[in-house]
């Protein structure tokens, strides 16, 4: 029991890294983002890429993970993202769900459609036998990493200065250009750390989830879940919400796994019957 709530708590971190960036560019800077499990795929393909044909180690490809999908979120944000802000939440969902189809394409074309496939190092390989409860040391490093991501984010967020500089120019833009903010460089970075970061969760997460072209179609639903049952008004709500999702889907299918998803969803359904706005809304959050 405790070694399944320990895989649960983990795979929720793994969850919460992929789709905090999607909760912030939907509670923040009010964007859908369909698309935003494409950049976790390209973080996952720059690591095993760079692993099974250049040999780099695996913990150097994890920032060059960040780095490779935050510079593409950037890219993109510059380029077919920003004309997007102005138009209907329709208009984003069906935009960015087309991103969806042409990444998943173009991965299958250019690597092929085989399941990819990492060996990790030596250390971080079986599992600590910690008072008769099996802890794998992958997903002990996970959980201690996406804490401390975790920490970090909500310190920049609700600490800093550019954490109020972001507020500002979310709830007003044009007022916040006028007191001298770079309102398009804001949501500029912003979008590119959301990207950088599904990227990170996305190299964490080959070994675990499995890596191929259909990454962001298989996930997408979870990462919807994830955002939808916190909540998109703070960072809390969301990393609950992972942890809850992970402990139910891991303990779901150990137990009655004829049910699959089945329960995830059911437990989905329940929360946002009683809380619609999501478990950690404030009043009047978007």
């Amino acid at each position: 029991m405790l070694t399944l709530l320990f895989d649960g708590v983990a795979y929720g971190m793994l969850l919460f890294v992929l789709a905090v960036g999607l909760a912030v560019t939907l509670g923040l800077m009010n964007f859908i983002n369909l698309a935003h499990g494409a950049f976790a795929m390209a973080g996952g393909y720059i690591t095993v890429l760079l692993m099974n044909r250049a040999g780099v180690p695996f913990l150097a490809c994890l920032p060059i993970a960040f780095v490779g999908a935050a510079l593409l979120g950037a890219l993109l944000e510059r380029t077919l993202y920003r004309p997007m802000y102005a138009h209907s939440h329709l208009d984003q969902v069906l935009f960015s769900i087309g991103l969806v189809f042409m990444a998943v394409t173009a991965v299958d074309y250019f690597v092929g459609s085989m399941q990819q496939n990492i060996t990790l190092p030596a250390w971080l390989q079986g599992r600590l036998p910690i008072e008769a409860v099996g802890i794998g040391k992958y997903r002990l490093f996970i959980i201690v990493l996406c804490a401390l991501l975790t920490i970090a984010l909500q310190w920049v967020l609700s600490r800093t200065r550019f954490g109020s500089r972001l507020r500002a120019s979310v709830d007003d833009p044009r007022v916040a250009g006028g007191l001298g903010l770079d309102v398009n460089r804001i949501f500029l970075v912003t979008f590119a750390v959301g990207s950088g970061l599904a990227g990170l969760g996305g190299a964490l997460g080959a070994e675990v989830l499995g890596l191929d072209p259909s990454f962001p179609l298989k996930f997408m639903i979870y990462f919807l879940i994830v955002v939808s049952v916190g909540g998109t008004t703070t960072i809390t709500g969301p990393l609950l919400a992972a942890l809850l999702l992970g402990i139910a889907d891991v303990a779901g299918k150990y137990y009655v796994p004829k049910l699959g998803a089945f329960i995830v969803y059911s437990l989905m359904i329940a929360i946002l019957t009683v809380r619609p706005q999501g478990l950690f809304a404030r009043a009047g959050g978007r």
